[in-house]
């Protein structure tokens, strides 16, 4: 397929978006967001094709592709002097082989990057096709010290019991809930039960969409850890973060906020 093609190609790209802490401004890491340089079609959103590698059996080897590269790069960067935690996403169409935990500490170790400074993100764009393996699975990575995160929470199959069943230690609230909730009460309301349920769980709670002033002011009210979105930063090239980091410093400082 073309898709194959790409993926073995080396026309997949990524992109990395920071999350800030609310409470210092800081960079705390980056998430993944893979692109396909297509040649004639220019650059393809995931949302465009990462339903067709799930459905054709491509996403293993999509997924270790931006694995491996993210982990790549987040080597470079600490040789840098910049340590993140770089987040990546995995579809539950990941979480169906035993050999997966120990395939991920594999290409943690090729690129020479300790897995606390890895988190996965669990997306639920499919449903679990088995429940028990997919839970046992995420246990064994867990227990591998990798960070586990719901991402888009409130949406899609995401529920309550997967908090309860599921080591998570992130929680992702879907930009959905956050975008406006300052002036919406039923955003905030839902935004502030998902916030007060990461809280009692210890867990970090991460909010998604976060694209003005208004939205960031709310969050840091209401006690969110970190914020991802527009107003903080697009999905950049990683050449780009470095830049962006100097340029994010200066206003943060003009938003009466210290980095430390």
């Amino acid at each position: 397929s073309v898709l194959r093609r790409a993926i073995a190609g080396g026309e997949l790209v990524n992109y990395y978006q920071p999350k800030v802490a609310l409470h210092s401004g800081r960079i705390e890491g980056v998430e993944t967001l893979v692109r396909w340089q297509h040649p004639r079609d220019g650059l393809i959103f995931p949302d465009r094709f990462i339903a067709t590698a799930e459905e054709h059996g491509l996403i293993h080897d999509l997924t270790f592709t931006v694995l491996s590269e993210a982990l790549r790069q987040a080597r470079v960067w600490m040789d840098d002097g910049l340590s993140l935690r770089v987040a990546v996403n995995v579809s539950m169409s990941n979480l169906t082989s035993l050999e997966f935990p120990e395939q991920v500490m594999q290409c943690a170790a090729e690129a020479g990057v300790d897995l606390k400074h890895l988190v996965l993100e669990v997306t639920e764009s499919r449903m679990m096709s088995n429940p028990v393996s997919s839970l046992d699975i995420l246990s064994r990575l867990r227990l591998k010290h990798i960070s586990l995160s719901i991402d888009d929470f409130g949406t899609g199959h995401s529920s309550l019991s997967q908090l309860r069943d599921v080591p998570f230690d992130e929680l992702k609230i879907d930009r959905s809930f956050v975008h406006g909730a300052c002036r919406d009460s039923s955003l905030r309301a839902i935004l502030e039960g998902s916030l007060g349920m990461a809280r009692e769980l210890g867990m970090r709670a991460v909010a998604e969409g976060v694209e003005d002033r208004d939205d960031w002011e709310f969050l840091c009210e209401a006690g969110c850890d970190l914020a991802q979105g527009y107003y903080i930063a697009r999905p950049m090239p990683a050449n780009n973060l470095r830049h962006w980091i100097e340029e994010w410093s200066e206003r943060v400082v003009d938003m009466g906020v210290a980095v430390v």
